[in-house]
């Protein structure tokens, strides 16, 4: 009594090359979902050209007063609204193309509705990216040339990714890639001048933005997509591959809901909250078939507890897809999904509805009451069969009258064929369900077995003593969920990571340019502790030392020591780096980070960010008692404010006697405890 016929063993998926991970499928290839796609992108095309001639057409119209000339735009108008409709048309056809995706080899099963991928334009991160880490890194853009082209050849690779797990691995690899670069190279406060171009994959209207935020929900958009087509290739003959469906399609309502929620302002329709919230709904509807599929696919035995569990599971599954159709009717989801949706949605509600009163009444109708049966179990399950009981009927002496059994059972059976025809009935309105010759055999198939069952034990007085059969109870052995993405799963490597440490190295922090500190550490002392970890900073800056004349700073972080990149290296290892050279002269590079609200201004006190207004005013009284004694000069401003800063009192004192360049260094030096040693081990602790 099982609904699906067992076919033949399914076909291999296409076969993947090697090097797939960071290539994808050849978009050349003559698949059937390659040749969908290429189809669709020709359409996409053919959209934007209309969409952009009628916006030509609708300015014209405004800015015209020559009654001829108004007559003629609107006349081009209509050509090119219809045209435009057209294509509509066509790329809902190419939507509901859902044999492509179908394991090839099933015979008699329902077909699922994928979604399929959103196209895009090539984009090209070369130049903008490379002026950027020469602006803002101070760093030559060239040397980043390999990492570029790995970027943009991570992007092509999702434009035909492969419908497998390795395929949603390089989907979601591109999409963790795609927030270090939104960290590394878009600050908030201003536009990078790429311009990232994605099209609609229901109406096909292609929609732009300068920002990354359309670039990361249609990549989330098609990590989704892709799981609804591995779901549906799945082979839903054996019980593995059902499994896969069921999870598939959960993960693809966890991906398409995070979206929702994470994403609240894409621009496109296919991503708005209400689209998603009914491609979520339709993802677990899908899910909730697979189940109902699993259950029977072994076979369904004419046993009271196996009817009763069946066709409560199919009245689930009518349940939510009557429920689905509900929220594809709404406006404005209803003016937007594709009707073939919408109209299969309605079909399947009508099916597994009939299934279950068809399950239900074999299970009345065939029942017997033996010696050794468990009524009370039975009573039990039959009261929970149904939300109420018919009036005037219990379940245990419903159990016990064959009478009462079999004309409720028939009951039963007229709603079932009722459902059948009403499925079979909103199938032919569709000209894309009548298209689809699977699915026509599988409802008239059901609609023919109740006919049978309902004729064999019809009476001529039905009409009259048969009463409304109530709806079963919608219950499942297995709630379908979402499965939300699980990105830290993933380890994905960001592609410049040379630049240093993200934390520190990002688009929305400024630093000055690189500063060259050549100095030397006599008997051992640098004149400095290091603290932080990748990378390092100045710590505890002597005065007096030489790498303080020679313009270091607190707070300074250590990019480079004779050429050695010190980014990603610990305190220890630097220290390391410093003993090396011994007594001889070393070259550091540092930067110093810029306050990001403003550069203060000369003589204001108010412009000190962080700083009493009394401190700053003194440091302001010194620089102008310092113009007057030409003999002490001191060098730049900013080493008053950036010491002004220690709460330290000792270091704020020292402040206001700061050697500048051009004055020596007295000969009477008091030494500077332990923690300048360059040999005291505990010094790589700060």
């Amino acid at each position: 009594m099982t609904d699906a016929l067992l076919p033949a063993a399914p076909q291999p998926l296409e076969k993947e090359n090697d090097g797939y991970f960071r290539k994808g499928c050849n978009p050349l290839a003559q698949t059937g979902r390659s040749k969908l796609q290429n189809q669709r992108a020709a359409l996409n095309q053919q959209i934007l050209k209309a969409v952009r001639m009628r916006t030509g057409a609708e300015n014209l119209l405004k800015v015209a007063t020559n009654p001829k000339v108004r007559e003629q735009v609107r006349l081009e108008l209509s050509f090119v609204n219809s045209d435009l409709q057209m294509l509509k048309e066509e790329l809902e056809g190419l939507n509901i193309s859902v044999g492509v995706y179908q394991n090839t080899e099933e015979a008699f099963t329902i077909p699922l509705i994928p979604l399929g991928l959103k196209e895009t334009k090539d984009v090209d991160f070369s130049v903008v990216l490379k002026d950027f880490i020469l602006e803002h890194y101070s760093e030559d853009g060239y040397l980043y040339e390999d990492e570029i082209a790995d970027l943009m050849d991570l992007r092509q690779a999702c434009r035909t990714p492969s419908r497998d797990e390795a395929g949603v691995e390089l989907l979601m690899t591109y999409f963790i890639q795609l927030g270090f670069v939104e960290s590394r190279f878009f600050p908030p406060t201003r536009q990078m001048g790429l311009l990232f171009t994605w099209y609609d994959s229901l109406t096909g209207v292609p929609v732009s933005q300068q920002n990354l935020l359309l670039e990361k929900a249609s990549v989330l958009f098609n990590t989704g997509a892709l799981y609804t087509q591995i779901g549906t290739r799945c082979d839903r003959q054996t019980q593995a591959g059902l499994e896969s469906a069921i999870d598939a399609f959960q993960r693809a309502a966890g991906v398409l809901n995070y979206l929702k929620e994470t994403f609240t302002h894409t621009p496109s329709y296919d991503m708005s909250p209400a689209m998603l919230s009914v491609l979520v709904k339709m993802m677990l509807a899908q899910a909730q078939e697979s189940v109902f599929e699993k259950i029977s696919l072994p076979g369904i035995r004419n046993e009271f507890f196996m009817l009763v569990k069946v066709a409560q599971e199919a009245a689930k599954v009518g349940e939510v897809y009557q429920q689905l159709h509900a929220a594809m009717s709404q406006v404005p989801v209803k003016e937007n999904i594709p009707y073939s949706w919408a109209s299969l949605a309605c079909v399947k509600g009508h099916h597994y509805a009939a299934l279950a009163h068809y399950f239900t009444a074999i299970l009345l109708i065939d029942h017997q009451v033996k010696p050794g049966t468990d009524l009370d179990h039975q009573e039990k399950c039959l009261s929970q069969l149904y939300d109420r009981m018919p009036e005037g009927l219990t379940p245990l002496a419903t159990l016990k009258n064959d009478q009462q059994r079999r004309q409720l059972g028939k009951s039963h059976l007229r709603r079932a064929m009722t459902h059948h025809e009403e499925s079979v009935r909103e199938a032919s309105l569709c000209k894309k369900l009548r298209s689809i010759e699977v699915l026509q055999k599988v409802l008239c198939a059901a609609q023919e077995r109740s006919r049978l069952t309902y004729a064999q034990h019809q009476e001529d007085d039905d009409l009259l003593n048969l009463i409304d059969a109530p709806s079963v109870a919608a219950k499942t052995e297995q709630e379908v969920d979402i499965i939300l993405p699980q990105f830290s799963k993933l380890t994905v490597t960001d592609f410049f990571q040379k630049l240093g440490p993200l934390s520190v190295f990002s688009a929305n922090k400024r630093w000055t340019p690189p500063r060259s500190i050549h100095f030397t550490a006599e008997e051992g002392d640098l004149g400095f502790t290091l603290r932080g970890n990748a990378p390092v900073q100045v710590h505890f800056l002597d005065p007096y030392c030489s790498a303080s004349v020679a313009g270091a700073r607190e707070g300074d972080y250590i990019v480079s020591i004779q050429l050695v990149d010190c980014k990603w290296l610990t305190v220890s290892e630097v220290m390391k780096l410093l003993k090396s050279f011994g007594e001889d002269e070393i070259e550091m590079k540092v930067v110093s980070l810029l306050d990001s609200t403003s550069s203060m201004h000369n003589k204001s006190a108010t412009y000190s960010v962080g700083m009493q207004k009394t401190y700053s005013m003194i440091c302001l009284a010194i620089d102008d008692d310092d113009k007057t004694d030409k003999t002490k000069k001191i060098s730049k401003k900013l080493s008053f404010l950036s010491w002004g800063t220690n709460k330290n009192r000792q270091k704020s004192a020292s402040t206001l006697c700061l050697p500048s360049v051009g004055v020596a260094r007295p000969q009477v030096k008091k030494k500077l405890p332990s923690p300048f040693s360059l040999l005291n081990s505990d010094s790589s602790l700060y």
